[in-house]
């Protein structure tokens, strides 16, 4: 211990250990990352919450086309504000060392906008618009081309959405995948 600079007890650090793909060394150093976002209200509060506009500084995230689902996701209280935990728990699961199949579960998530359990027609419209950026404009036909073309080799029981299984076959199929669902501490 030495520093007695920690917010956090022993046994608090040995739970993020255990609940998450951090060691309770990238734990300190990811609550050092979080506080820095806001230094005047993380100070000496571990249990600070801050808004989304203050994690979206994060400067991973800042660039990133899904960082307002990312947030809202990873936010307990579905709002895209984080706690600490929020945020370690985001940054656990975007690590090198969480497994591809909890990496996919929460891709799945984050492109639902609709929250309806599965990725249908208007969820795939807004993920192409996304990633295609305000700058590279497409034609309505050309993205309704698009989520066809992801329709027909993913909707695997012709139902005209992506159920999770579905997802998670596509994912398995790509082998960069965990490469490009990651942010670094």
């Amino acid at each position: 211990m030495g520093q007695g600079k920690s917010q956090f007890s022993e046994e608090e650090l040995q739970d993020y250990e255990d609940l998450t793909y951090f060691t309770k060394k990238e734990v300190l150093y990811a609550h050092q990352k979080f506080k820095a976002l806001a230094p005047e209200k993380v100070g000496h509060n571990k249990n600070a919450k801050l808004p989304m506009a203050k994690i979206l500084q994060y400067p991973e995230l800042r660039v990133n086309p899904f960082r307002d689902r990312i947030c809202k996701v990873f936010s307990s209280s579905n709002d895209g504000d984080c706690t600490f935990e929020d945020f370690l728990d985001m940054m656990s699961v975007f690590s090198d060392t969480a497994p591809k199949a909890v990496k996919a579960e929460h891709a799945f998530r984050i492109f639902d906008f609709d929250g309806d359990d599965m990725i249908g027609v208007s969820d795939l419209r807004e993920v192409i618009k996304r990633l295609c950026g305000p700058e590279h404009k497409l034609s309505d036909s050309e993205i309704q081309q698009l989520v066809q073309n992801v329709l027909e080799e993913a909707d695997l029981d012709d139902d005209g959405a992506l159920s999770f299984a579905e997802f998670e076959h596509i994912i398995d199929k790509s082998s960069d995948f965990c490469q490009s669902f990651r942010i670094r501490l």
